[in-house]
């Protein structure tokens, strides 16, 4: 089982809706100025998804959270103590060295759900948790090319490419060679044609 978050992410700013108008002239032989569109800088809310995946499966988990505490963190491990079968066993967790990972909550967390192991990656090496690569692909899904007005909009985005992924699922494997890769074949190089 792969945790982690994603964030923050949040609603973008975007072309204004009011055309401005540009002004004349101010002398024969100097161009006019441009129109342009007014540009949105209102703020907008933003927050973290917490997400669980399961490699072997390729089942995901995201939740969405306005901020990323500890309490928020804690619930989220809750949610997942739900979702995982109660015939699994054992749970490993791979997580990074962030802070609210290693708060206290989490340790009493651990002590009342003894199927849960925390296995914690070396610092600058995100490359070894699975789902840093599936957060690429639900960014891909999700929010790739496309602007939200408000941060519901950016949950409700997760959430539709997050059933959208579970009901295309496959089996994550780390190291997998691309499809695009030629297949390198073993034993003795091949010599080079030479004329």
């Amino acid at each position: 089982m792969n945790l982690d978050e994603m964030g923050p992410e949040s609603a973008k700013s975007f072309l204004g809706k009011k055309l401005v108008h540009a002004q004349p002239a101010p002398e024969k032989g100097k161009p006019a100025e441009r129109a342009s569109q007014e540009i949105d800088y209102g703020r907008r809310a933003k927050g973290y998804i917490f997400g669980a995946f399961q490699p072997a499966t390729g089942e995901a988990l995201t939740r969405p959270y306005d901020r990323r505490t500890t309490e928020n963190w804690i619930d989220f491990l809750n949610q997942v103590e739900q979702w995982v079968p109660q015939s699994v066993e054992r749970i490993y967790a791979i997580l990074d060295n962030l802070a609210m990972h290693r708060a206290t909550d989490v340790l009493l967390f651990a002590l009342q759900y003894p199927r849960w192991e925390f296995v914690f990656q070396p610092t600058y090496a995100a490359y070894l948790n699975l789902i840093e690569p599936w957060w690429k692909t639900l960014r891909s899904l999700a929010l790739k090319g496309r602007r939200f007005e408000t941060w519901e909009q950016v949950c409700d985005a997760i959430d539709r490419a997050t059933v959208y992924w579970n009901a295309h699922r496959h089996p994550f494997v780390w190291g997998r060679k691309r499809r695009h890769r030629p297949r390198r074949s073993s034993g003795i190089a091949i010599p080079a044609n030479v004329r």
